[in-house]
Parts: structure tokens; C-alpha cells; sequence
């Protein structure tokens, strides 16, 4: 059984490799986008996976034989507490890439920062004069951000502190608006409006260790032709003796760091003005009880699991409108 007869497509992608385990389930970002604006901005967001639904809207596409008519859309619902803006960062430019050039924070940060982070804040005014000594070498801004999961109705007391670009403006308006900006919560409708698209990042669902068979979709052997059945037959030649990373092999499956492009947001709301929890809540969360968005598509992991949000990195092609919805699953119109 060396040979083939017929020829056979290879079993599973090669698009991501290492299939291995994200370092932690908080996602991150490596890259901001540049956004042409002319105030500063925030480029990012972070919230936590609620649950799906579905969203009837109105087919804004043109072109489209559906064109302005119902559209029956899959959606995920993200718990989005307002973040605070507990501290800043400056990155100046060096041969080998971004190098922090001094951190800051607020001198009254929130007692369950010490569970995630042991901080000596450096007094603000003192890195501001530091920034503004050296603001032609300043490469990029960002502050730091606090989201706690208690203000999403979840049980864990460890905060996420997170990093998020600042864009638009220039260098000094920056610094500036960061300044105005600390100690003070940003609301996610201040990031972001219904007909946006945004980039998604989190870590998908963990399945543990699993075979080649599970792992790839390899199929399986004909009985008793080997000894074994679920695994691949021939793993590699006999001279050279070695495997080829392309070989499908049994290891890690699930919980991997995903970032997905260009995710439409249907909607943005609160769930005082505009209740969105079905009734009973959400399996596996609960009921969200604060500000929220609605995405459409899917979004990796499970429920709870933290989700980071920025600005699209790639701009999309399709003009942007606030989305016409007709119907929500779970409480009907949503307006």
C-alpha cells in the first residue's frame, strides 16, 4: 500500500500553522489602523460574547437581486461595559521597530487592578513633560484601558486591561484629548455606529488534543489494513528520513486566537432603552443588563469569553448606511 492509484486532494488548510493554544483567552491586537480624521479618536473596543440571534433587515446591497428586501441575518450579541481610560503610553521609533518611551496612569486606579497588574504609577504631569520634550520622535500614542466583567453581569472579579491606539489629529491634539480623557469611561457609542464595520479578534472554543482524523478530516482507512485505522497512512518517505510540516499530525484543536475582518454592525444599543436578552437569558451568560452591539456573523468562542473590537484595518468596498431592521429574535423590532 505505497502507491496510489488515483490522486487526491490534501487534508486540511495550511493557513494556520502552528495549530497551537493562544497564551491567554484575551485576545490582542498587533497593528492600529490609520484613520484620516481630524479630531483624535479611540481605534478600539473590547466586550464579552453574550450569545446569537437573528435580525431580519432590509437588503441595503445594490445590485443584488434581494435589494431592498427582508434579509435573514445570523448575529452575535457583545456585552460592551464602557471602558476606562486608566492610563497612556508613548512609542517612539527605534531600528528594531516601537519602543515604549514611558508609561503613565491615574493615581486613583480601581482596587481590582492589583489581581491583574502590579503598577507604580509615574505622576502624569511629569510624563507629559517628558512627551513633550521629545514629541517630534513620538511614532504613536495609546492609552490604557480597564473593562471590568462585573459591569457585564459576570461573576469575575480580575479585570482586563488592554491597550488601544489613539488616531486622527495630530501628535499634540493626541496628547491633548488623552489627557482630557483620563479617569474617565468610554461608552462603546462613542467608538462606534450602527452600519460600521469593525475587526473582530478572540480565541476559539478549546476540544483538547485531538487526531489527524478529527484534526484535518483525513479520512479513514480501509479495516484491517493497518493496525491503525484513525491515523494517516504514510507520514513520509523512507529516505529522507523526516515528516514534512505539511503531514496532517494529531495535536491541539480549538482554542486559537482568530481575528476576523470587516464584521457589519447591525445595531448598537442599551439594554435599559432597548431590552435584547431573550427570555431566560442567554445560555451559558445570562441577561445583559448594560450598553451592547449586535454583529453580524458569528464571533469565535464560547459564551463570556472576552472579545477585542477595532477599527477596520481594511477598509471595506461598500458604501456604509445605518442598517433597516425589521425584526429581532428575541424582542422583535429593534429601532
Amino acid at each position: 500500500m505505497g502507491h496510489r492509484k488515483y490522486n487526491a486532494p490534501r487534508r486540511g488548510s495550511l493557513a494556520y500553522r502552528p495549530r497551537g493554544r493562544a497564551a491567554s483567552p484575551v485576545p490582542w491586537f498587533r497593528n492600529w489602523p490609520k484613520v484620516e480624521a481630524d479630531r483624535p479618536v479611540l481605534l478600539g473596543h473590547a466586550g464579552f460574547k453574550a450569545g446569537s440571534l437573528h435580525v431580519i433587515t432590509v437588503d441595503d446591497r445594490e445590485k443584488t437581486p434581494n435589494y431592498g428586501k427582508p434579509l435573514f441575518n445570523h448575529a452575535t450579541i457583545i456585552a460592551t461595559p464602557p471602558i476606562l481610560v486608566c492610563g497612556f503610553r508613548a512609542y517612539v521609533k527605534t531600528q528594531t521597530g516601537l519602543q515604549s518611551l514611558i508609561d503613565a496612569y491615574i493615581k486613583d486606579l480601581p482596587k481590582e487592578t492589583a489581581r491583574k497588574i502590579t503598577i507604580n504609577p509615574k505622576p502624569v504631569e511629569e510624563a507629559v513633560k517628558k512627551i513633550e520634550a521629545n514629541l517630534d520622535r513620538i511614532a504613536r500614542f495609546s492609552i490604557h484601558a480597564y473593562v471590568s466583567p462585573r459591569d457585564a453581569h459576570l461573576l469575575q472579579k480580575t479585570p482586563i486591561i488592554f491597550e488601544v491606539g489613539v488616531g486622527g489629529g495630530d501628535k499634540k491634539t493626541q496628547l491633548e484629548y488623552i489627557i482630557s480623557t483620563l479617569g474617565k469611561k468610554v461608552p462603546v457609542s462613542d467608538f462606534v455606529k450602527p452600519g460600521m464595520y469593525l475587526d473582530v479578534a478572540g480565541v476559539s472554543k478549546g476540544k483538547g488534543f485531538e487526531g489527524p482524523i478529527t484534526r484535518f478530516g483525513v479520512k479513514t482507512k480501509q479495516a484491517k489494513s493497518r493496525k491503525s485505522v484513525r491515523a494517516v497512512a504514510v507520514i513520509g518517505p523512507w529516505h529522507p528520513a523526516a515528516v514534512k510540516y505539511t503531514v496532517p499530525r494529531a495535536g491541539q484543536m480549538g482554542f486559537h486566537h482568530r481575528t476576523e475582518f470587516n464584521k457589519k454592525v447591525l445595531a448598537v444599543g442599551s439594554a435599559k432603552e432597548q431590552p435584547v436578552t431573550p427570555k431566560g437569558g442567554f445560555d451559558h451568560y445570562g441577561i445583559v443588563d448594560g450598553d451592547y452591539i449586535v454583529l453580524r456573523g458569528s464571533v469565535p468562542g464560547p459564551a463570556k469569553r472576552p472579545i477585542r473590537l477595532r477599527m477596520p484595518i481594511r477598509k471595506a468596498s461598500v458604501k456604509i448606511q445605518t442598517p433597516k431592521i425589521l425584526e429581532v429574535s428575541t424582542v422583535g423590532a429593534l429601532t
